[in-house]
């Protein structure tokens, strides 16, 4: 499990409150971000009408609805799944540091949207190097793959214990 970085998190904190245009509360992070109403406020400054209905109020539940409306929104704007963190990682503290890549996961992704003109962390993003190829060239090197490509015949990480397994939303 990786650490937790005070400078990050002090980071991401910035970056909210500078996309949100507010000062967040003076509290510890996962604290600030455990309801998941600056989360939802978040995504939809970024992506305006991600989430239409964020519970200010309400039990347990109601508060984990908003984690599970940001982690949609999420998704649906291209955060890869396994960068999204699971409502228990910060709800119950389980795993912040995950929050905190995901949240830089998706500040990166911004840089991919150029509607979204707001501030930005992190460093910048590369573009795909995209090459054409003919369907000759393709083809002259059908059965050329190396192993290191990922084509191992058979081979899978299937059943070996808790390799991708843990990721359910």
């Amino acid at each position: 499990m990786v650490g937790r970085s005070k400078e990050q998190e002090q980071e991401i904190i910035e970056w909210i409150e500078a996309v949100l245009g507010e000062k967040l509360p003076s509290q510890p992070y996962e604290d600030v971000l455990r309801d998941g109403i600056i989360l939802c406020k978040l995504i939809n400054k970024i992506a305006p009408g991600s989430v239409n209905k964020i519970q200010t109020s309400g039990g347990s539940f109601k508060l984990m609805e908003n984690i599970q409306r940001f982690q949609a929104a999420l998704k649906k704007y291209g955060v890869p799944e396994e960068e999204i963190f699971q409502t228990a990682d910060l709800y119950e503290r389980r795993n912040i540091p995950q929050v905190t890549l995901c949240l830089y996961a998706l500040s990166r992704l911004t840089q991919k949207h150029p509607e979204y003109t707001g501030p930005r962390m992190g460093p910048k993003m590369a573009d795909k190097n995209e090459r054409e190829f003919t369907e000759e060239q393709l083809r002259a090197h059908e059965g050329h793959i190396g192993l290191q490509a990922g084509f191992n015949k058979g081979a899978s990480q299937a059943g070996v214990g808790g390799f991708g397994n843990t990721r359910h939303m």
